[in-house]
């Protein structure tokens, strides 16, 4: 037997035609078109990112309540920085949002691919593959999470993303830039779960066929804002939790001190602060971000 045919019996063949080379494409293709869904969703809801960040660190005396308290804050925010200050951290937000969009629709698209074989997923394994994904994402994505809620409490003096990031490491130490790892996938992961299943799960039922190619994106859409507002009521409580140990993450060793201080301090009430904007951005994020990624997924000639 010759090298080559040793070779192919261990199954370490290098195909170098075409159609091999192109097998990374796909994926490649969905990094690409969840890049971009993220640039454009993260550009217009930040606002409300910066609004829910600023929300969940007040002090108890100066926090507003419901919707009254993100209508005075933003007429503060516009007040006291001009109506850019509304977009105050939006540079980590793209450092943030950009690749990690990408990677984790990438991440979905490969796991669908492998696992499920062109077939849709159940409702459980939507769960899954949404909150695999996402925990994929959020963990290579996590220093940029700590930079983005610093810049937007404003309380911190950064002057850019890379001068954040090694103020932070020289101050903190490699626990700094992951400050807040539990909470966030413990909000980001079900979040996610909990989207991707009510999405499908509602795209299935919806009457797709029956309507106008040319209103699919906006089916799409409103499945996503259903979907979303679900997925941000059951999750809040982690991301306030989050806010409060990467803001301050000298005052809580582990995640169960924050939890006991924001009862302690503000009540049940407290693990939902910001709840308002931030189930407004993160629907329409979501919702949009999902629908302009289908389309260009489509336009491509892949089913996402």
């Amino acid at each position: 037997m010759d090298r080559r045919d040793q070779t192919q019996d261990m199954g370490l063949t290098h195909d170098t035609s075409p159609d091999a080379q192109l097998e990374m494409h796909p994926i490649l293709k969905a990094f690409i078109c969840g890049s971009i869904s993220g640039t454009c969703s993260t550009l217009l809801f930040q606002p409300l990112d910066l609004l829910k960040t600023r929300l969940q660190s007040l002090q108890p005396s100066l926090n507003g309540s419901g919707h009254v308290g993100m209508v005075n804050l933003l007429l503060k925010v516009v007040r006291t920085e001009s109506l850019l200050g509304l977009w105050k951290g939006v540079s980590p937000s793209f450092a943030r949002c950009i690749p990690g969009v990408g990677i984790y629709f990438s991440t979905l698209y490969t796991t669908k691919q492998f696992f499920l074989l062109e077939r849709s997923p159940t409702a459980l394994e939507s769960i899954l593959l949404g909150a695999g994904s996402r925990t994929v994402a959020g963990i290579c994505m996590l220093p940029m999470t700590v930079v983005k809620t610093r810049y937007e409490s404003g309380k911190y003096g950064y002057e850019s993303v890379f001068g954040a990031l090694r103020n932070i490491y020289q101050t903190e130490g490699g626990r700094g830039l992951f400050s807040g790892l539990t909470a966030t996938l413990l909000r980001d992961a079900p979040f996610s779960g909990i989207y991707l299943m009510f999405y499908t799960q509602t795209k299935k039922v919806s009457p797709h066929d029956q309507l106008d190619p040319a209103l699919s994106p906006l089916v799409n859409f409103s499945c996503g804002i259903f979907a979303g507002i679900l997925a941000s009521l059951a999750t809040q409580p982690f991301d306030v939790i989050k806010t409060h140990i990467q803001l301050s993450p000298d005052k809580y060793r582990w995640t169960g001190e924050a939890i006991a201080f924001i009862f302690k301090d503000y009540g049940v009430t407290g693990f939902f602060r910001g709840g308002v904007p931030r189930a407004l951005r993160r629907t329409l994020m979501a919702a949009m971000a999902w629908t302009v990624y289908e389309q260009m997924m489509a336009k491509m000639g892949l089913k996402s």
